[in-house]
């Protein structure tokens, strides 16, 4: 990574939309898992193959991971964090290509991210509350915390944003500076480290996405709430 992550090169524009790189490289990961996805799903059956049964760990392993931590039926909320977490722990890995930056060491993919589960915490919460009990949720256990609780769920999502950024930006910069130092070989144990890096930046997000809408539905049961 040799140029600033917060300047992009611009392949082509549609029309005034600017096309940078990073936007290719999340189509790319896009397109590459909507494949694989369709790949393993389109013909599943009862006695798995091996893939199906990775697969199905997989969910399970999420599912699982989404009960424990919102005490809930994991379906509503499976295909985001489940989406989420395959995503940037592809992006992450991205950097391990030979000229592919991965998109999530820019600020403006961090930040859409993060919107994503901004916008699902409200989605979350006012699905399970209701309006009105979402909104009385910022006067707990006062009415003059109001203030400080509206701006805890927007620092919330921002965090998200920072920890990503510096984490995987820290990375690429690193494995960059070594490789253009030493050559091709030494900086293999630090890409093996990235390797677990961004495995584990991509789990802390989309476990902090969890917990965040689970502060946002609050103890409301939810719909089809499996039975312990």
């Amino acid at each position: 990574m040799t140029e600033s992550p917060l300047t992009m090169p611009i392949i082509f524009s549609l029309g005034p939309v600017p096309i940078t790189t990073p936007v290719i490289t999340t189509w790319g990961i896009m397109a590459f898992l909507a494949g694989g996805s369709w790949l393993l799903t389109h013909r599943l059956a009862l006695r798995p193959t091996t893939a199906q049964a990775v697969l199905e760990m997989v969910v399970v392993a999420i599912g699982t991971q989404i009960r424990e931590t919102l005490r809930a039926a994991p379906e509503p909320f499976l295909p985001l964090i489940g989406t989420l977490l395959l995503f940037i722990l592809t992006a992450n890995w991205s950097s391990l290509i030979p000229g592919v930056e991965p998109p999530t060491a820019h600020l403006e993919t961090d930040a859409a991210l993060a919107l994503i589960v901004f916008v699902s915490m409200l989605w979350f919460g006012i699905g399970a509350r209701g309006l009105g009990g979402y909104l009385r949720g910022f006067a707990e256990p006062t009415i003059f915390m109001a203030p400080l609780n509206l701006v805890e769920t927007v620092t919330r999502s921002f965090s998200l944003l920072v920890r990503l950024f510096g984490n995987v930006m820290g990375g690429v910069f690193v494995i960059g500076i070594v490789l253009s130092l030493t050559g091709l070989l030494v900086p293999v144990p630090l890409m093996a480290l990235e390797l677990l890096t961004g495995a584990i930046q991509a789990y802390i997000f989309s476990a902090l996405a969890t917990v965040f809408i689970g502060g946002a539905i609050g103890e409301t049961p939810q719909p089809n709430e499996a039975n312990p």
